[in-house]
């Protein structure tokens, strides 16, 4: 069988991050995990909610991220919301921890996903959104929606 590159199977995404934050820096990350959260994570199931990035040391680890365990798993199973070391090249890690020292940015996972059979994780630097912010952007999204569609109605009069 012949190995495909650059191809990625989604898993979860992180629909939420970009209502409540601003997203600044995107960086692909790889996982540290065990056999039962791959087998796991192959079946689709896993949950960004409630996940974020922290700096230990030198390290950047992953928290609160949900893998449910394996439904066929034995004693040998793993923890569903244990904390999951990220791999980064050296210049990147440097880059997010200097951004994570500045006041008000987070690191956040935006989606997790397959690539050429690794589990990858898009990480951004973010900073979080004030309510007034929100609200602007949902009301400059529901214009263009609404011009968009006005646009469209006119066009298929014409026809």
């Amino acid at each position: 069988m012949v190995k495909q590159t650059g191809q990625q199977k989604p898993i979860a995404q992180n629909r939420k991050a970009r209502h409540d934050y601003h997203i600044e820096d995107v960086v692909e990350a790889g996982l540290v995990l065990t056999g039962t959260e791959v087998k796991s994570l192959r079946q689709g199931r896993a949950s960004l909610v409630d996940a974020f990035a922290a700096v230990r040391g030198n390290e950047l680890w992953l928290q609160g991220m949900h893998i449910p365990e394996y439904k066929h798993g034995t004693w040998t199973n793993h923890e569903p919301r244990r904390t999951r070391k990220l791999l980064l090249h050296k210049d990147e890690m440097a880059k997010m921890v200097k951004a994570v020292e500045q006041q008000g940015v987070s690191l956040i996972p935006l989606s997790l996903y397959f690539k050429d059979g690794y589990a990858k994780v898009e990480l951004a630097t973010a900073r979080g959104k004030k309510d007034y912010d929100k609200r602007h952007a949902l009301a400059e999204r529901q214009a263009s929606r609404e011009a968009q569609r006005a646009l469209s109605d006119r066009t298929r009069r014409r026809d």
